[in-house]
């Protein structure tokens, strides 16, 4: 089936051979660095050079070098001179190195190398506390999953005298938001509320109300816009877009409607290009094309011209449907338009190509898009993984993996994932593994579908054991979960009660045992709960009663309360 797919746009996506780069003079293995130094020649020679040149020597071939008695008085060497503007010289180009550097990480989204940079910078005479760099660090720890380092970070900040302010304390909102830590994130609203100069504003508040829409806690929703209203913060359309996505993800299209019809019939937060890409990727995910499309003409007819990114949300909807025809007609017209082909866009193509497992044209794509000089990203390799898997090319998927190392791709749990699902696959389970404990060696939490292949690997080769040694691998950090959070709450009358009381307090627990230097707890305890999921989806030993018996009595356990609080 995979031979079969033909684009018309195959003219646009053929393989530009690359230009092979001429290698750096430091990668050629014959070639020897020196340092050489160059000193100008003097415009005017003094008298005394003069006469040194004439000067007599008055030693032997072997022997210490002297002057007659005649010469001029001894200066200081030109020698220690060097030495100490090259000092100089080396001390400013540190400080540049250790600056660059910083933001570097930043860029990269490589927060534990950044954590590091800031701490040497610190340690610089030059160094002084600004809010810009603490912001740099808190939305990438944010972006990383790191709320707990997000707030030390800030409580430090706070303590070297930098003055907090509410960008500074939305940023933290949003660490927390961002780990769905809603507790927590509410908490720092509180905090906001208490000082007279860091007042919450429509930023603040939309940045709450998506993270309640994404963990579907509406009710929370309207209390939010009642604050709002009691404070006179007036929704913009960032805010209704964000009540747009979550209503249309959940499926409840009334409530979308309404607050679309509010926006259209009101003046003060009119529907912009957001808002049309938010309908569009809504209907597009759910594979509703004729919905997408019928969306799309209304907004044009409202007046909103798409965007790149419009155009890129056709592109996937197409290619998830197989629908080559259409996304074809999408790229020719942005080509039409001049509008850029960009990183979503070459993404678009390379899962279309590899959800059928079409290397041969995935590859293609993925030529064209170095060729043009666009950054591939962690979801490019992702799809070029699931390709190759697809197509059962698993000595390509290892070398994608290396390329991505390569190139610097930032690593997280999807692209982990996407490997664990390749080896099992290709029935690899060895490889599995070990690239499971290399997820967790770099502290990357498995999520309920890392959990979900495993088990479904494992079930198919009939390893039973595997599967409790899943479990297993746990029950250390199971104790220290129960001390911490667990042993205070009355009433947990088995399995369905654990897992409810787990989706309140796991995510609490992870910060408290990160803040306790407990990496490995804090990274198994926030995939307990995605354990769980898995294996009471799959069946696997559940008809034995083993596992079954093994949570319930876990869940009586906790529900006696005789455990002791750390």
């Amino acid at each position: 089936m995979a031979s079969s797919v033909s684009l018309s746009f195959s003219s646009s996506l053929h393989p530009h051979p690359l230009k092979t780069p001429t290698p750096h003079r430091a990668q050629d293995p014959n070639f020897i660095p020196t340092h050489c130094a160059y000193a100008p020649p003097s415009k005017t020679r003094s008298p005394s050079s003069s006469s040194s040149q004439t000067r007599k020597k008055h030693w032997k071939q072997g022997e210490f070098p002297g002057v007659s008695e005649s010469s001029a008085p001894r200066r200081t060497p030109l020698k220690n001179i060097k030495k100490k503007l090259d000092r100089k010289e080396k001390a400013k180009a540190w400080v540049n190195t250790v600056t660059e550097e910083f933001s570097t990480s930043i860029e990269k989204k490589q927060w534990l190398r950044a954590l590091q940079v800031f701490e040497m910078l610190k340690e610089q005479p030059f160094y002084q506390p600004k809010e810009g760099t603490y912001m740099r660090l808190l939305l990438l720890l944010g972006r990383s999953g790191q709320p707990q380092r997000a707030q030390s970070l800030f409580d430090e900040m706070v303590e070297e005298g930098c003055q907090p302010t509410a960008e500074l304390y939305t940023a933290l909102l949003t660490a927390y938001c961002r780990s769905n830590l809603i507790h927590e994130a509410f908490v720092v609203l509180n905090q906001m509320k208490m000082l007279p100069q860091c007042q919450p504003d429509v930023f603040t508040y939309s940045t709450l109300i998506k993270a309640c829409i994404d963990n579907l806690q509406f009710e929370m929703v309207e209390l939010l816009y009642e604050e709002m209203d009691a404070r006179a913060i007036s929704p913009n359309t960032v805010t209704q877009n964000v009540v747009l996505s979550g209503y249309g993800k959940a499926g409840m299209y009334d409530q979308m409607e309404r607050v679309l019809s509010g926006m259209l019939e009101g003046e003060s937060c009119k529907p912009d290009v957001w808002t049309m890409n938010v309908i569009l990727t809504i209907f597009g995910n759910k594979g509703q094309i004729e919905m997408m499309e019928r969306w799309y003409q209304k907004f044009r007819d409202f007046g909103i011209e798409p965007e790149t990114r419009t155009l890129n949300i056709l592109i996937g909807a197409y290619g998830k449907k197989r629908m080559y025809d259409k996304m074809s007609a999408v790229m020719e017209y942005m080509r039409k338009l001049h509008f850029p082909w960009t990183t979503a866009t070459y993404n678009n193509v390379i899962e279309a190509f590899a959800d059928v497992g079409d290397a041969k044209n995935m590859e293609y794509t993925f030529d064209q898009m170095l060729a043009e000089n666009m950054k591939a990203d962690t979801k490019t390799f992702c799809c070029l993984i699931n390709g190759y898997a697809n197509a059962g090319l698993f000595h390509k998927v290892i070398s994608s993996v290396q390329l991505a190392g390569k190139f610097e791709i930032p690593e997280n749990t999807t692209f982990y994932n996407a490997v664990i699902s390749a080896c099992a696959k290709a029935d690899d389970l060895m490889e599995m593994e070990r690239v499971f404990n290399r997820m967790k060696e770099k502290q990357i939490s498995p999520d309920s579908s890392t959990y979900a292949v495993m088990v479904e690997a494992y079930r198919k080769e009939g390893m039973n054991d595997k599967i409790y040694y899943l479990e297993q691998e746990i029950s250390a950090a199971v104790l220290l979960l129960q001390q911490w959070t667990l042993c205070d709450i009355p009433g947990c009358k088995g399995l369905q009660e654990l897992l409810h009381l787990y989706s309140e307090k796991l995510q609490r627990t992870e910060m408290r045992a990160r803040a306790h230097s407990f990496q490995d707890v804090a990274s198994q305890a926030r995939s307990q709960l995605s354990l769980f999921l898995a294996i009471s989806k799959t069946a696997v030993g559940v008809k034995s009663g083993r596992q079954k018996s093994a949570l319930e009595s876990t869940g009586s356990g906790l529900a006696q309360g005789n455990l002791v609080v750390l």
